[in-house]
């Protein structure tokens, strides 16, 4: 006999099965997410025997900031990572904040041997009682030392390497061997400028120079800097870039990463004069227009024969980062990305593109030379990929001056991001308001995320890299990219293009699922 509790018990258990849980709706498929706890800024990233190294902020007790470690991750691709044990933990002399790390082949420092180098680590120790108490130099920078390939870590017992000149704000340093001047220099965020040191050993530094006081975009103190040459794609001209974050002060409101590009003279950084004027006219050009790319740095110990630029992000934003509807974990990495320099008609521009190491995982194609828009039209749904691991690429044309061309990622439960080309408004946008979980903050999906179009074109590359709950968008093979984060009740099903009042196409679109 088929009762109604049995009707009941039935129902309520088919509810529980249509509801997918927190981990399958918001962990990402290919982007770095620690298993547990909270994680901010990449650290320590270096390349050493075949294996990369992610090291990060890292708090394993809670899903909120706190007492900071470096957690530790590997990977031989930079796409799939390995979890390591904890690398560093917080000591008498304080927390563990942002760094970097580099492989001392040449053993200048003493720490290791040249048949068996070390690798060298920089981090700020963060005194919390100090700051507690009110004192200014509650940060300073410490060294520890690896001598089994990164695995394993041994404070210097002569830390602090650089003491704090007295600032509130001093921390994030970011080392490199600089090859044209044969030595070390440190970059390090010193309240609203960067300052630079350098070195012989790793070990004994002096104060080279400040820079950026008067440039760029302030109002909040400086974090996180890179620095580093790298030479004008396709000529033999040399620059030196540096990255610098700032939060917040961001173009779209909280976290973003502004760049710089100019001389260095083994000494001194001097942005170059064309830069300055689009300075001038822009204040600053970000790495990325998005909410949700903080913090960025490059690898260490590239080798030559390679030669890339290789950075990655912390995927999320300082004004929701603790809110953000996640259980187990916090933050996402972004998708690693390969830097270039290009000059166009005098003016420098940094792009950026995902690693070509994502190609391997590539295991479904769908290719479409043309798709005619003159209505609204669907350009891949869930009938023929899995839509929360894509990378779609296609040429937009027949672009009008006052044209707005609208993409739209949805489910059939209403969930929708939108995101495009508006031409009128001279705007690249995305548009997080009818995504369905926002609520958790006020920052999250206020206003509609904007970069600016800085050329006039009637077509434009775009490609997409779309990971369950976030969306990379690369512009112009890179010029302009926004990334950003959302969080559906439902899996989305279907991405399509919304009817303008022109005809218009997508030419060579294609469509790669990954594995």
């Amino acid at each position: 006999m088929f009762s109604i509790a049995m009707l009941s018990c039935n129902t309520a258990q088919l509810k529980k099965d249509l509801i997918l849980s927190n981990e399958e709706l918001y962990r990402p498929n290919f982007h770095f997410t620690p298993k547990s706890g909270w994680m901010n800024d990449p650290n320590g990233m270096f390349f050493y025997k075949g294996l990369y190294h992610l090291f990060y902020q890292y708090y394993p007790d809670d899903t909120v900031w706190g007492p900071m470690h470096w957690g530790h991750a590997t990977s031989k691709d930079m796409i799939t990572w390995n979890e390591q044990k904890i690398a560093l933990y917080p000591d008498a002399k304080g927390y563990i904040f942002s760094g970097s790390a580099v492989v001392d082949r040449n053993n200048t420092s003493g720490l290791g041997s040249l048949q068996n180098p070390p690798i060298v680590a920089m981090y700020t120790n963060h005194d919390a009682q100090s700051e507690k108490d009110g004192n200014m130099d509650y940060q300073t920078q410490a060294i520890a030392y690896s001598l089994d390939e990164g695995m394993t870590w041994t404070k210097y017992s002569k830390n602090p390497v650089i003491k704090n000149p007295n600032l509130k704000h001093f921390r994030d340093p970011k080392m490199i061997w600089d090859e044209i001047h044969k030595q070390w220099i440190v970059v390090i965020a010193a309240d609203i400028e960067t300052k630079i040191y350098r070195s012989s050993n790793l070990i004994d530094w002096e104060f080279a120079s400040a820079f950026g006081k008067d440039l760029g975009v302030h109002g909040a103190p400086w974090e996180c800097p890179d620095f580093f040459p790298i030479k004008v794609e396709g000529t033999d001209e040399l620059k030196w870039v540096l990255l610098q974050s700032i939060n917040p002060g961001g173009p779209n409101g909280g976290s973003a990463t502004q760049y710089f590009v100019g001389d260095f003279d083994g000494k001194t950084f001097s942005v170059d004069n064309s830069f300055l004027n689009d300075l001038k006219e822009f204040q600053a050009l970000w790495i990325d227009y998005g909410k949700d790319n903080y913090a960025g740095v490059t690898w260490s110990n590239i080798p030559d024969k390679d030669g890339r630029k290789l950075f990655i992000g912390w995927m999320s934003n300082w004004q929701y980062a603790s809110k953000v509807p996640t259980k187990a974990w916090r933050s996402a990495m972004t998708i690693p990305r390969e830097l270039k320099l290009i000059k166009n008609e005098g003016h420098y521009r940094i792009v950026s593109l995902p690693v070509k190491e994502l190609d391997k995982y590539i295991s479904k194609t769908l290719q479409k030379d043309k798709i005619v828009v003159n209505e609204n039209q669907i350009i891949v749904d869930n009938s023929t990929v899995d839509m929360s691991k894509l990378d779609i690429s296609f040429t937009v044309t027949d672009i009008k001056a006052n044209g707005n061309y609208d993409f739209v990622l949805s489910n059939n439960q209403n969930n929708a991001l939108h995101f495009g080309i508006n031409k009128k408004e001279n705007s690249f946008y995305i548009d997080r308001k009818k995504v369905s979980q926002h609520s958790f903050s006020d920052d999250f999906a206020k206003k509609i995320s904007t970069a600016p179009i800085t050329t006039d074109f009637s077509s434009i590359q775009v490609r997409l890299i779309i990971d369950k709950t976030s969306i990379e968008i690369f512009y112009d093979n890179g010029t302009t990219v926004m990334t950003e984060i959302f969080f559906p009740d439902f899996p989305m099903e279907s991405l399509s293009v919304v009817k303008t009042n022109s005809i218009f196409e997508l030419n060579n679109v294609i469509i790669n699922q990954f594995k």
